[in-house]
């Protein structure tokens, strides 16, 4: 599976006469909460987020490319609703924040009422158009040559034509419950996260 990867990766960035292009500035943007879900429709409960190296994942994803930046994008949970949650997750936040160049982007958390119940539910918000808004940016302020999405969500085709238009080359990572075969269709390359890869970056971390 790495030996697959590495030819995922390397392709893009050889030149005339065998040699690296100076193309590869790498910048990772990682859709939390799709990212949550899908270890959850891999794994179920016999494994846990706190226990994935990210640290590991990420570099895997680079490769021999420099990394420029990451940024993961979420919510923190409802402390009233679930305190045990809560303090898990932040444990987990906190192991996110130690890792070099990753920046912890935390978006809102809306409660809203089940019509014609007690019961509620909770919404995640603006975390799409951060991470759009972000990946824009750095495009065209040149942080990067290349952006690596860690998402299915279609609703990121505009943002990739657009980072696309500065001459920018976009890699689609995706579980293939939650995939979008138009944000596959519109990015430069693509790999589906299974089991067999994602078995490596969980241990002792």
């Amino acid at each position: 599976m790495f030996n697959i990867f590495w030819e995922y990766i390397r392709s893009p960035l050889l030149a005339m006469g065998g040699h690296l292009s100076k193309m590869n500035k790498v910048s990772v943007f990682i859709d939390g909460n799709n990212f949550y879900h899908g270890l959850k429709s891999i794994y179920r409960d016999s494994k846990k987020m706190m226990d994935f190296n990210f640290e590991e994942f990420i570099n895997f994803l680079i490769g021999e490319r420099d990394l420029i930046d990451v940024f993961y994008y979420n919510a923190e949970l409802d402390k009233t609703n679930n305190i045990k949650k809560f303090e898990s997750q932040k444990r987990f936040f906190d192991k996110l924040r130690d890792i070099k160049k990753l920046n912890l982007i935390l978006c809102k958390l809306l409660k809203r009422r089940i019509k014609g119940t007690r019961s509620y539910y909770y919404v995640l918000k603006e975390d799409d158009i951060h991470m759009a808004v972000d990946m824009v940016e750095g495009a065209y302020e040149d942080k990067f040559d290349i952006a690596i999405i860690v998402s299915g969500d279609g609703d990121f085709v505009p943002a990739v034509k657009s980072v696309q238009k500065k001459e920018k080359k976009v890699e689609n990572i995706y579980f293939k419950k939650s995939s979008s075969r138009t944000l596959k269709k519109h990015c430069n390359k693509s790999l589906e996260l299974n089991e067999d890869l994602l078995d490596k970056f969980f241990g002792d971390n």
